[in-house]
């Protein structure tokens, strides 16, 4: 490369035949020639000028990547969601304002309210709303005309002012002898209006700087609390699916649910269709609101959308139940806070509390919480309960859980039958007088076998309830009565299904299983349900997968209390709670397989429901079986010891009538009629005791050579003659 000099202002260049010239040879070495030699002075410069270059260029680079940082650091953008959000909330909140002002100045919100109740076609409550804005209008009018004949009454009134204060001055200047005191009273206003105007100048001006913020701290509290923002300004971790449910948000989901009817009557109404909503009200977990459909939208049409106005307001399907209230044309909402469905209520309070006990007759077994976050209590008092729903759901431990709670009560008897035979009813051992656990058809037998000695035992009940005179059933006293014979019997089924399905026939050709009138189970499920509550005998059954085969319909619909878990279809809800139920909102089959467990619907008397509520979803405690164990121990503890029979068949297979008869009774002589009972006490299980009455007592004594003897109609068993008539058998078994 070469440089050459040009002329300055016409003169060469004093070095003008210097040419310098900078090469450079292949292996990288400089080179220069005598003519072409740069000076030093010139090769410093150029070095600094090349310095100076790239430190700039560095500090360039290194402030871009700073500001880059720093835009993009999350503080920085965390900031600028805060006041992005904050400027949101500012804007909606006039928005807010400015219509709480407009509602103060006019009649709008009484117009509104009219034409939303004209939509709905409630024209009473439309003219009654008509009425109240003509009495608006008539009151703002009024103020009107107050405001323009201010300036009169307020010139009066300072005439009147002035007139006191110079009466007054007068009284002032008579006792004081000084004529200047006339005017002392107008000074002293004077005065204080001068202090007035002092503070009011020197204030005015930071107030009116401080207005505008002190107006848009107001407006951003009214954005916060009465305001919606977009769901992208939404404070961090707070999505879409959290946000909180508003009218607005409801009103939306209704009209976009695409029913042609809502939409047009939501658009139609002046307040675009929050006259339709009750207030929202917290239930549980969720929120609930009714809405009062328009004219031409039926309850069904909302129903069969379920999915559609979950997703319009930002649930899951499982979030949202619709039942139907007692009002007409209405649909009650429930909507779950989202993600709260999958959390944990928490354990029992018969767990929790020890000293829990139970109560047959006036005692609710607490079984869960409703939606709503209430406690569920159960009422098993002569009710048949049905529990069903798809395997592995939750149906035994729902089952066991009200067992747990009612072996609380030492009256209570129970006999149980596990056709599932897996050890979930074998803390039951000791506790229930009838233990049978085993799937097999033998075990569906000896359950068959089971019913039918509870109806034999429903019969005896029947003869000594006619006996004992009473004109008003079973009362509390005669079913607390030890010995009495009518302390309450619950007979549990679980898996009954297996019973239903089973194909064994007996000896007389009768099938157990199936649902005919030769079906010896099914018929047997159909006595206790049509006779044994009355005389406290109850059925509980527990099925799973419900069909008309597995569970006949008249045994499904014998059931006081009927809760189905999880199921697949919606017949197969019919089927579980009926069309009733299914029809006002229940709907089992929405549940979640597998994630909903322990989740019941319940239909029948035995929960209390709202007016017009025909089922309450229910989310049932779960009782472990370590918890089940502790339970049943502390149920033990309260009653007599018990061998289930399982055990102890071979030892009641023969008993000795008089030995009992030595053992039960005392010194003194007890009437026959109350023996039988004693009997049963002693020996609950045994057979021949089950059935025996007064009259048969002293036909068998008879035979056994112990005459009982009349005396006031009332046959008296003299233990002397028991214990003589032991003392010669005795005799004659030694000859």
């Amino acid at each position: 490369m070469s440089i050459e000099t040009e002329p300055v202002n016409g003169h060469a260049h004093p070095n003008a035949d210097v040419r310098v010239i900078i090469g450079e040879l292949a292996d990288g070495t400089s080179t220069s020639t005598p003519r072409s030699v740069a000076t030093t002075a010139q090769r410093a410069r150029l070095a600094r000028q090349i310095r100076r270059s790239r430190r700039a260029l560095r500090l360039a680079r290194s402030g871009r990547v700073r500001a880059v940082a720093f835009v993009r650091h999350e503080t920085t953008r965390a900031v600028a969601r805060f006041l992005a959000r904050e400027i949101v909330y500012t804007l909606v909140g006039s928005r807010v304002v400015a219509g709480w002002i407009r509602d103060a100045l006019t009649n709008s919100p009484q117009r509104r309210m009219m034409k939303s109740a004209a939509a709905v076609g409630d024209h009473a409550m439309a003219l009654e709303w008509e009425a109240r804005a003509a009495a608006h209008a008539q009151a703002r009018r009024e103020w009107v005309m107050t405001l323009l004949a201010a300036p009169v009454h307020i010139a009066r009134g300072a005439a009147y002012v002035a007139g006191g204060m110079l009466a007054l001055g007068i009284a002032m200047t008579w006792k004081s002898g000084h004529p200047g005191e006339v005017l002392a009273p107008f000074i002293g206003v004077a005065d204080v209006i001068d202090a007035v105007t002092g503070f009011v100048s020197a204030t005015w001006r930071p107030a009116l700087t401080a207005s505008p913020f002190l107006t848009a701290a107001f407006c951003s509290w009214a954005g916060h609390t009465r305001g919606e923002i977009p769901a992208r300004f939404a404070p961090a971790g707070q999505t879409p699916d959290t946000v909180a449910i508003t009218p607005s948000i409801v009103v939306t989901a209704l009209r976009d649910l695409g029913i042609a009817a809502m939409r047009k009557a939501i658009t139609d109404m002046a307040d675009a269709g929050a006259a339709m909503l009750s207030p929202i009200r917290i239930a549980g977990c969720g929120v609930e609101v009714d809405v009062t459909l328009p004219s031409g939208v039926s309850t069904e049409e909302v129903q069969n959308r379920r999915r559609k106005l979950a997703e319009n307001l930002g649930r899951h399907r499982h979030e949202l139940f619709i039942t139907i209230p007692e009002a007409a044309r209405t649909v009650r909402l429930w909507i779950a806070d989202s993600g709260a469905l999958d959390e944990p209520i928490g354990p029992s309070p018969l767990v929790l509390d020890s000293t829990m006990g139970a109560d047959w007759r006036t005692g609710r077994a607490p079984w869960g919480v409703d939606l709503r976050g209430d406690a569920v209590g159960v009422s098993v008092f002569q009710r048949h309960q049905l529990v069903t729903g798809l395997s592995n759901q939750g149906k035994t431990a729902s089952l066991r859980a009200l067992a747990l709670w009612l072996a609380q009560d030492p009256t209570v008897e129970l006999w149980i039958a596990d056709l599932k035979g897996v050890g979930d009813w074998a803390m039951f051992e000791g506790l229930a007088t009838r233990l049978i656990q085993g799937p097999t058809d033998e075990h569906v037998i000896e359950t068959t076998h089971m019913l039918e000695d509870a109806i034999e035992e429903m019969e005896r009940r029947i003869m000594a309830l006619a006996e004992s005179g009473s004109t008003e059933g079973i009362t509390r006293e005669m079913e607390r009565t030890p010995g009495s014979g009518f302390h309450p019997l619950v007979v549990i089924v679980d898996e009954a299904q297996v019973a239903f399905m089973c194909p064994a026939k007996g000896d007389d050709g009768r099938p157990y299983g199936g649902s005919k009138a030769t079906s010896r189970y099914f018929m047997a499920a159909r006595k206790l349900h049509n006779q044994g509550r009355a005389l406290n005998e109850t059925l509980w059954q527990g099925t799973q997968d419900p069909t008309d085969q597995n569970l006949p319909k008249l045994v499904r619909e014998g059931a006081h209390t009927r809760a189905s878990l999880a199921l697949g279809t919606e017949s197969q809800s019919r089927m579980a709670l009926g069309d009733k139920a299914v029809d006002g909102g229940a709907a089992p089959h929405e549940l979640r397989q597998g994630l909903d467990k322990g989740t019941l619907v319940v239909a029948g008397d035995g929960v209390k429901l709202a007016p017009g509520q025909s089922s309450v979803t229910v989310r049932t405690h779960f009782i472990g079986g370590d918890d089940a164990v502790t339970l049943a121990e502390r149920a033990k503890a309260k009653r007599k010891a018990i061998v289930t029979n399982a055990r102890r068949a071979e030892a009641e297979a023969n008993r000795d009538l008089l030995a009992d008869l030595a053992e039960i009774l005392g010194a003194e002589p007890v009437p026959v009629a109350d023996v039988p009972p004693l009997l049963r006490d002693l020996a609950p299980g045994y057979k021949p005791y089950a059935g025996l009455s007064g009259k048969a007592l002293r036909e068998q004594l008879a035979t056994l050579g112990v005459k009982v003897a009349s005396t006031g109609n009332r046959w008296p068993v003299d233990p002397a003659e028991i214990r003589k008539a032991l003392a010669l058998r005795s005799v004659d078994d030694a000859d």
